[in-house]
């Protein structure tokens, strides 16, 4: 039976691909635990694209207040190193935003400070000279723009020629004690929609012919799963677990669970998230600076 997850740890902590014989490097820092996945070209059939995977680990987002930005620290400080020395960088917000647990993307966009247009005369009013020109944009979903994602960010790529792109999106789980208090971050670039089983084109380097950094947070996990997991994993068949699946997909409809505290969830994954984000462009500012110049 197929959980499914776009997080490339857990692929690996399940022990049924490839990844669980890659290297994990794990540190420390600030409450939070910080894992390293590199993704080899050569190894096929993993679900997760060759390139670099960061998870980080922390507290519940809905339950701990990020006290003195740590935690945003260190999600800023994870991103860094994918980053070009110099160039405009684009940010790009996937996902649906009438949807709550899908409108991640859209609500970290709305925390980005874009300097694109006003990067000079930022530069003459705070005295800064080394502004990092970023554009943003919200793509929301093809059902209501009848427009693949992937498409709107290479138009966007070929229009503007940044350095890299940054692409943000809500993702699923495997595991419920992930909901909310875990952070992906990776180089392989982004499906959409490749969580809940309604895979769109890939956007990666190939594609857009730059880098492309994606950063999510698990805000569902697949139904089943869940199931699976309160009857306990072991204790079941694999013909038990298909029978599961059938009886929570009504007439073939994948069903997803989410935290019901979803609200502050998303509120402030997308503060921490945009405002690391922020804080990896332009370090010269602080955090209030960029609330300041957001609002």
């Amino acid at each position: 039976m197929f959980f499914r997850t776009d997080l490339a740890l857990e692929l690996k902590e399940g022990g049924q691909s490839e990844l669980s014989d890659v290297p994990c490097k794990i540190k420390e820092k600030d409450r939070c635990k910080i894992s390293h996945i590199t993704v080899p070209c050569h190894i096929k059939d993993t679900g997760m694209a060759p390139g670099e995977y960061i998870t980080i680990e922390m507290p519940p987002l809905s339950d701990a207040l990020d006290e003195n930005n740590r935690f945003l620290q260190v999600v800023s400080d994870e991103i860094k190193p994918f980053l070009p020395e110099n160039g405009e960088v684009l940010v790009a917000g996937l996902g649906n935003a009438a949807i709550t647990p899908d409108a991640l993307g859209e609500k970290v966009i709305a925390q980005i400070l874009a300097t694109r247009h006003v990067k000079k005369e930022l530069e003459r009013i705070t005295g800064i000279s080394e502004l990092r020109s970023v554009a943003a944009v919200s793509t929301d979903v093809l059902g209501n723009t009848g427009m693949e994602t992937a498409e709107i960010l290479k138009g966007l790529t070929q229009q503007l020629r940044p350095k890299a792109v940054i692409v943000i999106d809500a993702m699923a789980a495997r595991s419920l004690e992930r909901l909310g208090k875990t952070v992906q971050i990776s180089t392989a670039g982004i499906a959409p929609g490749a969580g809940v089983g309604n895979r769109r084109p890939q956007i990666d380097q190939a594609l857009l012919g730059v880098p492309v950094i994606s950063v999510g947070v698990p805000t569902v996990v697949d139904a089943a799963t869940v199931a699976v997991d309160l009857l306990g994993e072991e204790h079941v068949t694999d013909e038990e677990k298909e029978k599961l699946r059938e009886m929570v997909s009504p007439n073939g409809a994948a069903m997803f669970v989410t935290p019901r505290e979803i609200d502050l969830l998303i509120q402030r994954g997308a503060r921490m998230i945009g405002m690391a984000i922020n804080a990896a462009l332009n370090p010269c500012f602080t955090v209030n600076d960029f609330e300041l110049l957001t609002k």
